[in-house]
């Protein structure tokens, strides 16, 4: 039996692990006779390295190709012998469903994590770009999330929305809601479409090992 083990990030939140927990689920309703397991790269267990064993496929459910990506699991899948598909972000597939959740409004502030990689952050930008948003990270030291949304306020718009580019609950979530925005939309992993999405990466993996 073919299997893929699905690779999160992992959280304190029991809303968000839950929500990783219901997204593995349903991947595996859309791959019938595939093997489907969740591990992660921080927080919880299991680990990647622990539970890559007997592993065909990893699919990372991370939004970029990070140090987690080419690190914790480059170097695991490695030594397991498994391929590893692209991060789900960024996808045209996350730019539709943040615009689908999109209300009216003055200004859209494109939430996402924070990092110092500068790949990371082009691939952020890439998708605020799409999306006619202003970028903030809801971590670091620079374009905090409350600050860019003060600054639009300063400049006269009345209402702003927050973007969440964040896969599921956790502290990075929460803390938008404190940003002073007037909405942040749900976390992406509860679309049906990062399911697909998600499908999507194995199955094209899978064909491009077998050559077809």
């Amino acid at each position: 039996m073919t299997s893929l083990l699905a690779v999160a990030h992992g959280t304190r939140s029991a809303a968000g692990q839950s929500q990783i927990r219901d997204l593995v689920d349903r991947v595996a309703g859309r791959l019938p006779g595939v093997e489907v397991r969740l591990a992660y790269v921080d927080v919880q267990q299991p680990r990647v390295a622990d539970a890559i064993r007997a592993t065909d496929v990893v699919v990372p459910l991370l939004l970029s190709a990070g140090h987690h990506v080419r690190v914790d699991i480059g170097e695991a899948a490695a030594a397991a012998g498994a391929v590893v598909a692209p991060p789900l972000g960024p996808d045209p597939v996350l730019v539709d469903i943040l615009r689908r959740r999109l209300p009216p409004c003055d200004a859209v502030v494109l939430a996402s994590a924070g990092s110092s990689d500068p790949a990371w952050r082009a691939e952020v930008d890439g998708v605020a770009a799409e999306l006619g948003g202003t970028v903030a990270y809801a971590s670091g030291r620079e374009r905090l999330v409350p600050d860019v949304v003060a600054r639009l306020r300063r400049s006269g718009k009345r209402r702003i929305v927050v973007a969440a580019y964040l896969l599921a609950d956790g502290l990075f979530y929460r803390s938008l809601h404190r940003a002073g925005a007037d909405r942040v939309t749900a976390p992406l992993c509860e679309d049906p479409a990062v399911a697909d999405l998600v499908r999507t990466r194995f199955r094209d993996l899978t064909m491009a090992a077998s050559g077809l």
